[in-house]
């Protein structure tokens, strides 16, 4: 149960089924459609909103979408979560940005059941304050957690769920950035593999430094906490703590047509709670101008 548990979090954590799917086919189609060349990025462009475990309070630039991948194995428990995130803003307003998370999920408890769809995330974010060219940005979330994971193989909450998340970013010297999140999830009718259902309610914190090596190359040190529960029994839940300490790096390749490709390395660690668990991150970024000037 413990497993299945840390497998949704992991779901959660990165990031967070046919209507999303054809929405990423057409998206992904548009550009060879687009009829506005887009403006290259300069070489040492930044690395900005690519972390890996929590989200930074930067939207996404008039124009620019981006393609998220992120694949974990944690070996203690055997979960594995693959994460797949596209990201839009709306055209002409920057401040609103739209996106949504699927997930293939792999719950260690449930030997023999393999993976398959997770639950699927539907996002809307609102820029605040700042931008990513200001110290301090405030880009509160609020998502619709679809229940498309199967339950009875520990894929899925078995039931319809909310969201809200509130990250912040801020420049602390030149060449080092700290993000922080707080959320909390309520899932009102959840559901479990013996199709007992409860209401749960998840809450979750997250913090990180990013340090600049070079314009294309960061250092990375992510922390994350969550404390959620699992129904256990009709109306009866149980709560359990995470703690992930997860050091990382991140580089950019920056393309004449205005391409970036963002890939990234990183090695969660459970501490606390989660002592003993390792795991493996590999993360992957395509963005690029679809309509209109970066």
């Amino acid at each position: 149960m413990e497993s299945l548990q840390h497998a949704r979090q992991w779901a959660i954590c990165f990031g967070c089924a046919a209507p999303a799917v054809m929405l990423s086919l057409t998206l992904l189609a548009a550009p060879a459609v687009a009829q506005t060349a887009a403006a290259p990025p300069a070489p040492d462009s930044p690395v900005q909103d690519n972390s890996f475990l929590l989200e930074e309070a930067y939207n996404q630039e008039a124009g620019v979408v981006q393609h998220i991948s992120s694949v974990a194995r944690f070996w203690t428990s055997k979960d594995w979560v693959y994460t797949f995130t596209q990201e839009w803003p709306l055209p002409r307003h920057s401040r609103h940005q739209l996106s949504f998370t699927a997930a293939a999920v792999r719950a260690g408890d449930f030997i023999g059941s393999g993976a398959g769809l997770g639950d699927i995330a539907l996002h809307y974010r609102y820029q605040l304050v700042g931008s990513g060219e200001s110290r301090l940005a405030v880009a509160p979330r609020f998502s619709l957690l679809l229940p498309s994971g199967n339950p009875r193989l520990g894929r899925g909450s078995g039931g319809t769920g909310v969201q809200g998340g509130l990250p912040f970013s801020l420049i602390l010297h030149p060449r080092l950035a700290t993000h922080v999140n707080l959320g909390v999830t309520h899932t009102p009718r959840a559901r479990n593999e013996l199709n007992d259902r409860a209401s749960l309610t998840a809450y979750n914190a997250a913090h990180s430094f990013v340090y600049e090596v070079h314009p294309r190359l960061n250092l990375m040190l992510e922390t994350v906490w969550t404390n959620s529960a699992a129904v256990v029994s009709p109306g009866a839940t149980q709560r359990f703590n995470d703690v992930l300490i997860s050091p990382g790096f991140r580089w950019a390749h920056n393309f004449p047509s205005g391409l970036q490709i963002v890939p990234g390395v990183a090695v969660p660690m459970g501490v606390g709670p989660s002592a003993g668990e390792r795991g493996l991150l590999l993360y992957l970024s395509f963005e690029y101008t679809m309509w209109g000037e970066r």
